[in-house]
Parts: structure tokens; sequence; C-alpha cells
């Protein structure tokens, strides 16, 4: 892997008047990439991606991530190839399980998500490449359906999941994985480990991010977007710290995620988030990519997200 791409993430509460100045203003400070979020219950991110790339004229538009239960495969690969073919080689698309609190408040959540995601992907990567494409499973049939325009610069499809097997999942079926926050060098490797690529695959990595000439109030900025890295569905990405055991004792000790998140120590902070003056926050990003990410997508942060863009792009 050979490409060390930097990306900032778009606010999903951005209020949408803002939009377009801040997809121009990640692409005039000269960030790789955007990132769209689809979370229940803001925006659409394939609308979003379509108004962005729109918006802009060299930036990379990725959508992390589409719920794979609420979409039927064939569509969700005719609306990704129709991306590709209007905004060509500018285009990546995550897909994952989505939420489960989230896709059963809709009626959504599968008996067997991992069965479901596998299939999902394996059949819109198939699509939006131009095959024709065959599947009786458990959850996607498909008779013959083939796009009368395959995109020449087809989508890169991603699977945005975390645990152990649905990374195995994402290392068979997908072009590459997004890592959600917090993503230390040990939960890379990890995950790694259990995606088991066997060609090229793309570690996307969100970060919380935070960059000030004073390390301390970086950190400050920092620390209310990790308040809920101690709660049961963040464990994958704590595990493998050396701290981990440290980690859960402080979070079972303390009342709410905002106090937890003020106790954290700063060390763990630093580890945990893109934080510090430029020289500090490049270097963790440094120490991300050597450990086999490929994106890493800054989380700008503060009351106003657009001005947040200036202090990130010190990173660059």
């Amino acid at each position: 892997m050979t490409d060390r791409a930097v990306g900032v993430l778009l606010p999903r509460d951005l209020p949408v008047e803002r939009v377009r100045e801040f997809a121009r203003r990640a692409e005039e400070l000269g960030f790789d990439e955007l990132w769209v979020v689809e979370d229940c219950f803001f925006r659409g991110g394939i609308a979003q991606a379509a108004a962005v790339l729109a918006w802009t004229e060299r930036i990379r538009v990725g959508i992390g991530i589409l719920p794979a239960a609420v979409r039927d495969a064939a569509f969700t690969a005719m609306e990704a190839a129709t991306l590709a073919e209007l905004f060509p080689g500018r285009v990546d698309v995550g897909i994952g399980h989505g939420m489960p609190a989230w896709m059963r408040q809709v009626g959504a959540w599968p008996s067997s998500p991992l069965t479901l995601l596998e299939e999902h992907l394996r059949a819109v990567r198939a699509i939006v490449h131009g095959e024709r494409v065959d599947v009786d499973g458990r959850y996607v049939q498909l008779d013959g359906v083939q796009l009368e325009y395959p995109p020449a610069h087809p989508p890169r499809i991603l699977a945005g999941v975390r645990g152990p097997k649905s990374l195995a999942a994402s290392g068979r079926a997908a072009d590459g994985t997004v890592l959600a926050e917090p993503v230390t060098p040990e939960y890379v490797a990890e995950a790694l480990r259990h995606i088991a690529p066997t060609r090229e695959h793309r570690v996307v990595a969100y970060c919380v991010a935070a960059v000030d000439d004073d390390a301390d109030s970086a950190r400050r900025l920092a620390r209310p977007a990790l308040a809920w890295v101690g709660e049961p569905d963040w464990a994958p990405h704590i595990a493998p710290l050396p701290y981990a055991q440290e980690f859960a004792e402080l979070r079972a000790g303390v009342g709410s995620p905002d106090e937890f998140a003020q106790v954290l120590p700063d060390a763990w902070v630093d580890d945990l988030a893109v934080v510090g003056t430029p020289d500090a926050a490049r270097a963790r990003m440094e120490a991300l990519w050597s450990a086999g990410v490929t994106v890493t997508v800054l989380f700008p942060l503060g009351p106003d997200p657009v001005r947040a863009l200036d202090a990130l792009a010190r990173v660059l």
C-alpha cells in the first residue's frame, strides 16, 4: 500500500446551508478525501455524496456507511455506479451492518447480519465491475443483474465493520475496511489480522482530531468526542491496548460518559485521537499509516466545523 491520504469527515449535524462551504473549503485546503455519514436520522449518504461531488472538482468522496439491511444490493450497486459514472475516480462506498438499535427501530435487523452483509458486499462489488450476477442467497436473490452502462472506473466498495467475523468478511468480499473511531496502531494490527487481505485492501480510519499549538487546548477539545469510548460497543477498539484493563476499571469507577472523558489520562487521549500540536498530530498519523492505515479521516471539532478545517489542515 503506497498511498497515505488525509481526509475529513462532514459532520452529520452541520447546518445544511454550510455543507457546500465545508466541502469547498476542504478541497481548497488540500485534503485528499471527504467522507459523509448516514446516521439515523440525519441525512442520506448517497444524496450528500452526490451534492459534495458536484460542488467540488478534485476531492475524493466516501460514504460511510450505508446499512446493508435497508437496501437491495442491485439498487445499491446502481446508485454507486451512477456516482462513479458522473464523477469517475472519485467515489468510495462503505457498506456495513448499521447500528443494531437503529436497524431494529426501522424493523430491518436480520437474523444473520454477517450473512446478509457478505452477500450484499459480494453482489454490489460484482455488479459495479460490470459482471452479470446471479445469486440465490439467504438474503440476496438476483437473476441475471447487469448494468447497462458499467462505470469505466468502478467505485471502491468497503465494509464498515468491527468484530473478528465481520472483519474477516470484509477481507473476503470488499475492497477495503472503514474502521470507526477510536483507531490506534494496536487496533489496526488486530483488525488486519482478522481481515487477512489477499489483495489490495484500503483501511480507512476515522479519528477524533484536534490540532492546536497548545496541546492541552487540543486535548480539551477532543475529550467530549471520546466520551462514549468506554461503552461496550467499543470494546474491540480497546482490547488490544496495553492499558485495556486499567481503561475498563476507570470507566467502571465513574458515572457518566462525560465524566469519564474528563478523567481520561492525557496519554490515553493522545493514543485515542489525532491530537496536539501539528508535529504531534502528524506523528500520530505516521504511526497509523505505518500500522497499515491508508486514509486517516479527521473529525473536525468545536463550535465551527468549517473553521476547524483550517486548524486540521496544518497537518498536511
